[in-house]
Order: structure tokens, then sequence, then C-alpha cells
């Protein structure tokens, strides 16, 4: 570490920031991942076969994905090399490679850490390939972005990918009797401020740890509540990237929510959205196919309500027309449910794919000619206005086609009464 420093311009004692101090030093210190790292964990089995294979560590920022990476390289033997893909370029990578081959020839191998390595592009992404086939590095990349959407297939395909856990409460909880242990006194926080400054940390443990050394400056014989702790330290933005992955799992977290009918939670989904600044507009479409999708006829007013809801921010904006989007949230959630229009169209489009050419039966074809009706167009076509309960029973199915069920209410809501008229009508239907 004192390596570091120095090349920085910095003495090997100058001040170090708590996080660094307390950075682990072996793996059995590292909180919060034990499903990776422990004994029966992946790394864990890898590490004990005496292999060591390249990855890719996915997690949120502050996990430990650089301290892991560098007690693999401690753990194998292997050489640490850092790279990051924000300040490295292609003459960095050829110089890391070109090291690393010297070093094989010496009978010592190269760890090379990347971090942010979705920053690079898809051909920079290529270049790791023959170095990786060839043994010259074992590669351990870094992301926070999903590798299935940000990495190559080819480079996927030759490492293992690692998901990391954001620091949870108990975890976090021991990071900071770390740091007390470290700093020979305890956190001069109540019950409720110790709380809160888990809460302010959301899941980074780097973070939590650059809080809790605020709190150490602070007076000792004073100590904190939750408010205090607000007063005092700035609660960050939540990890929200409108057009990252964080992005489509909060969607589809509200989706669920509202489908699983649990307003409560469709609600904390809703207004996690709109504090990360998605944009309403887009919540507001999203309501609308869910509103299809998911609840149909069995309740017609969700799709109206959710239009309309649209309609109201449009003309009131924020943070007025944002109560209506959450009335449409709720009565969505708490509406019953069917997704039957919906399995139902599918199942008409597909079945019109394989049939699209057959023609309308001649009963129910248009006839304004008189040549159209000599022919047949038209005939024998009851209106079913005139037939007793407006129900005639014709086919309306292409003739040579068998008829189709394609719409299956759920007898949920509204689709109670549906199902029984459908019943009736088939029953007409059969005696005719």
């Amino acid at each position: 570490m004192s390596d570091l420093f120095q090349s920085a311009g910095l003495d090997g004692d100058a001040p170090r920031p708590l996080a660094d101090r307390l950075r682990p030093q072996s793996l059995s210190d590292v909180v919060g991942q034990d499903h990776i790292i422990g004994p029966n964990a992946p790394l864990g089995r890898m590490l004990a076969s005496g292999r060591m294979a390249s990855i890719i560590l996915w997690g949120p920022p502050g996990v430990g994905k650089t301290t892991i990476a560098r007690l693999l390289a401690d753990h194998a033997d292997l050489e640490f090399v850092q790279l990051s893909a924000v300040f490295s370029g292609v003459a960095d990578l050829r110089k890391a490679f070109e090291a690393a081959k010297a070093r094989r020839a010496t009978g010592q191998g190269t760890l090379l850490f990347v971090d942010e390595i979705h920053r690079f592009n898809k051909a920079q992404q290529d270049g790791f390939l023959p170095f990786v086939e060839e043994g010259i590095v074992t590669l351990v990349g870094a992301t926070t972005e999903n590798p299935s959407f940000e990495l190559n297939s080819a480079l996927l395909s030759r490492a293992q990918v690692m998901v990391l856990n954001r620091i949870d409460g108990p975890s976090m909880t021991q990071l900071l009797e770390r740091a007390e242990a470290h700093m020979d006194r305890a956190l001069p926080l109540t019950d409720e401020g110790r709380e809160a400054l888990i809460n302010y940390a959301d899941g980074d443990g780097r973070y939590g740890l650059n809080l809790a050394e605020e709190i150490f400056a602070l007076d000792p014989h004073q100590k904190l509540d939750a408010k205090a702790v607000a007063a005092v330290l700035q609660k960050r933005a939540p990890a929200y990237d409108k057009k990252a992955d964080s992005h489509y799992n909060i969607i589809s977290a509200l989706h669920k929510s509202i489908r699983g009918s649990d307003p409560d939670a469709a609600l904390y989904w809703f207004a996690r959205m709109l504090s990360g600044g998605e944009d309403p507009l887009y919540i507001a479409r999203r309501l609308i196919r869910m509103a299809s999708e998911d609840i149909g006829l069995a309740d017609p007013l969700a799709l109206m309500i959710a239009n309309e809801a649209m309609v109201t921010y449009r003309t009131l904006g924020s943070p007025e027309g944002e109560l209506a989007l959450a009335h449409a949230v709720v009565h969505m959630a708490t509406a019953p449910k069917s997704n039957a229009v919906y399995t139902a169209f599918k199942s008409a489009m597909k079945v019109a794919a394989q049939t699209g050419s057959l023609a309308p039966p001649a009963h129910i074809l248009n006839a304004p000619t008189k040549l159209m009706k000599d022919i047949g167009y038209g005939a024998g076509y009851k209106y079913d206005h005139d037939v007793e309960g407006s129900f005639s029973g014709q086919n309306y199915f292409p003739e040579g086609m068998n008829r189709q069920q394609f719409y299956a209410p759920k007898g949920a809501g509204r689709e109670a009464q549906i199902a029984a008229r459908l019943a009736e009508w088939a029953k007409k239907r059969d005696g005719d």
C-alpha cells in the first residue's frame, strides 16, 4: 500500500481514509460476499483446487470488487496489475500484456484487474481474448453494469461472472464495529442514529465507512440520534440510471407488484423511480400497458384511469400531477386481474399468421353491388338485432376452418359476467 502512496507523491505515513485503513487483508475479512468467497462457494472452491480462472465481478459500488481482486492475486501468488477502463487506452493495454509476457517467461503469472471493464468498447474487449486464452494473464474485470448487455459474448464465454451483493445491514454493522475497534472508541450514536447511518450508506461499504469517519470527527460525548445524523450527513441520491440495469429492474418491480396486487410495494417502487429522476410520462405509459395486459376486462376502468392519469400529469406537471399517477398505481394494484384478452390476442395473431389467406364465409361478405348479391355474397346472413336475445349463433370463422376459442375469461371482476354470457351463447350456438 505504501507503494501506491509514494507513486502519488505522498509519504507512506500520510493520513489515509478510514475505508483504506480497514481494507481487508485476507478473503476471510471480506464482509457480505460469503456466497462467492466462502469455502463451498465458487471462488473458495476455485482457490482450494489450486487454479485461478478469469472472472467478472459484477456488483454495485463499494462492495469489495477491487479488494477481492487484490486478495485473489495474493492468494494465487500472481502479480497484481490494475487498470481502469476510464483512464486507460490501447497503449496501456499493450504495455500491460507485454509486461505479462515477460513475467510469464520468468515463471511469474499476472492477474490483470480491469476496473469498469464495460467502458472498453467491443474491439478493445476482443483484444483481451488471445492473452486470456494463452494464459498470459488471468483477467479479473469489475463492472457495475449488467455484463449480459455490456460485455462481448466471446469475453463472457471465457470468464465466469460472479455477482456481488450490496452490503446489507448486518454486514454494514460488522464494518462499523471494525471501525470502532480500529479507532478504539465507539461511534457517538444512539441506536436510532446508528440505524440512520446504515441506511445512509445504502449498501455501499466504502461510503458507509466514509460517513463513519465524519461522525468520529465530531464531539464524542454527544450521541447523535437519527435526526441529528440527518443534519450532519449528506444523503446521496439513490443509485438509479434511466438507461442502465437498475431502470429495467425497478420498472419490472413496479409492474410485478401491480400484477401481484400489492399496492404498498407498487407505491414504493413508483416512488423509487420518481426519486431517481425517472420521467413520469414514461411511468404513465407503462401503467397504460399494465392496465391492458394484466387487468383487462376484469376492470375496464383501470385502462381509463391510467389514461386519465397521464392526461392529468400532462396538464399539471410535477409534483401535482404525480398524485394522479399514484391514484392509478393504487387502483390497478387493488383491481381484479385478468390477462385473458392479452393471451387471446397473442393466440389470435399466431393463428391469423398461419391462415391469413382464408376468406370470410359467404354470408358475412359485403355485397354493395347487384353482381355480388347474385353470386351469393351476404346470402343467408342473419341480422342479430332482429333475433331474440340479439344472438343468431351464426358462424363467423372462414369456411373450412374449425371454430377457435382464443378468449377465456378468468372469472375475476367484470369477467365473471362475461364468462356467464359466453357460456350461454355457446349453448345456443351448439343447439343451432
